[in-house]
């Protein structure tokens, strides 16, 4: 069973209904107890990096997280779900989760881009992580982006995903157990499903 984190920023409705489409079984919660007898988790994430920081501290979300990663339970976070996953954030400047270390930066406007990013665009992924498992059955990986800051990891072993917007930045991250995809798997179609489903089968 996969849990689905409820902190109060999320899509978690259409993330638990791409679940549902691969024969997933899927619960939204915020309970801690059911949280620790879960297979795996998913931490979502819209909005603010400070405020969802803030929201995972008061309700305890954030020591369950790390200790669940430190015991080797398949973590993945999923867009700001991802960013959380940093040591800081430029975003409120204060720290994240660090499971996998990394700054949290914004685009910059100098490149005369349309921040936030926003569409469809390629990921150039690293075929060794198991959520990219079976990807050479499309021509290309698509997925769909909204999102204003990006992650640049301390280790690069840790990217295992790129993509271009202006600059090559990592739009896909890995540590062990801990996964983090900047892009939103739930909007992307079957390109998501395929991720979801190696997710489930981790």
């Amino acid at each position: 069973m996969i849990a689905i984190i409820d902190y109060g920023m999320g899509n978690l409705g259409s993330i638990k209904n791409m679940f549902k489409k691969i024969g997933a079984e899927a619960i939204i919660t915020s309970d801690l107890d059911v949280m620790y007898k879960a297979d795996k988790l998913l931490l979502p994430g819209v909005g603010h990096f400070k405020k969802a920081m803030d929201n995972l501290n008061e309700t305890g979300l954030s020591s369950i997280i790390q200790q669940q990663a430190a015991s080797g339970k398949p973590i993945m976070g999923i867009c700001l779900g991802m960013q959380l996953l940093a040591s800081h954030s430029q975003e409120g400047d204060v720290n994240g989760l660090n499971l996998i270390p990394g700054e949290v930066q914004k685009f910059s406007s100098q490149h005369k881009l349309k921040v936030p990013h926003m569409g469809w665009n390629r990921l150039n992924y690293n075929s060794s992580c198991p959520l990219f498992n079976d990807f050479h059955v499309f021509d290309e990986a698509r997925f769909y982006f909204v999102h204003s800051y990006f992650y640049i990891c301390t280790e690069y072993e840790h990217s295992v995903g790129t993509t271009e917007y202006g600059i090559t930045f990592t739009s896909a991250i890995q540590k062990d157990n801990v996964f983090g995809m900047q892009f939103h798997p739930e909007k992307s179609h079957k390109f998501g499903m395929k991720l979801f489903e190696n997710f489930h089968k981790l």
